[in-house]
């Protein structure tokens, strides 16, 4: 696997392995469990009020597959979708994600949602992880907090962060939120790094060791959860979240 790419043809993939293909002109990356036979397993949101590129992206799955029958099967109301290669990929490139790189291999991919220091499980563990997920949800879509690699990481490693179950893992939306704060904390030294050059190496370092951080291979805040339990406890909290949101809905129309 390359530095500055993750690149991989259809023949080199393999049942569990974790993939993801790019949206919109790489202003995004769409990741997913490969589970053989030409099947992805992956997470979608499922809200009406979902963004014109998860929009379109369910509506993508949820037409006819000329290949696959069973292309866009998904339950009522569950964001997770099993949809042929082809589709998930759409006309774009397939990557893999890696897992298990050191700290230094890390550190120089500049683009989150690439890799992960954290190990995965055997090839069998992932695959039921995703297919059981497939039956059971995975909870309530979150761009930020419970999204498409949160999903795929999981089915992996079979990790999860103490305070909210199943959230939190994504290299993707930490890189959307490390770049700013990285040049924030870094404008300050403006004063006392004059050269351009010598702030943008300074940026840079924080936006790096901002990632590494919250990667899930280093976090200090994340256990092992058996898929059978976390289904359990995602479909407990997404019952109260709908019973809250109904009272809510209640008091402002009276």
């Amino acid at each position: 696997m390359g530095l500055l790419t993750n690149r991989v043809e259809r023949n080199e993939i393999k049942a569990g392995d974790h993939i993801y293909t790019y949206r919109a002109v790489f202003a995004y990356s769409h990741h997913g469990i490969f589970v053989g036979g030409s099947k992805v397993v992956h997470f979608n949101r499922v809200e009406a009020s979902a963004s014109s590129d998860v929009a379109e992206e369910i509506s993508d799955l949820s037409s006819s597959c000329p290949t696959f029958p069973d292309c866009g099967f998904k339950l009522p109301n569950s964001g997770v979708v099993l949809s042929c290669l082809d589709c998930f990929i759409r006309n774009g490139s397939l990557y893999i994600f890696e897992y298990g790189v050191s700290p230094s291999v890390f550190l120089t991919k500049v683009r989150g949602g690439t890799c992960t220091t954290a190990v995965s499980d055997p090839s069998e563990m992932v695959i039921h992880r995703a297919m059981y997920l497939l039956q059971n949800g995975f909870g309530n879509y979150d761009v930020f907090q419970n999204n498409c690699e949160d999903f795929a990481l999981y089915c992996k490693t079979g990790l999860v962060t103490v305070d909210r179950l199943g959230v939190g893992s994504s290299g993707q939306a930490s890189s959307v939120v490390g770049a700013p704060l990285a040049a924030l904390l870094s404008s300050p030294l403006k004063f006392l790094i004059p050269s351009p050059v010598g702030i943008a190496t300074v940026t840079a370092g924080m936006y790096c060791m901002s990632r590494y951080a919250t990667d899930i291979g280093v976090r200090s805040d994340v256990v092992k959860v058996a898929v059978e339990e976390l289904a359990v406890k995602l479909g407990s909290r997404s019952s109260n979240e709908i019973v809250e949101h109904e009272a809510y809905n209640r008091g402002t129309a009276s």
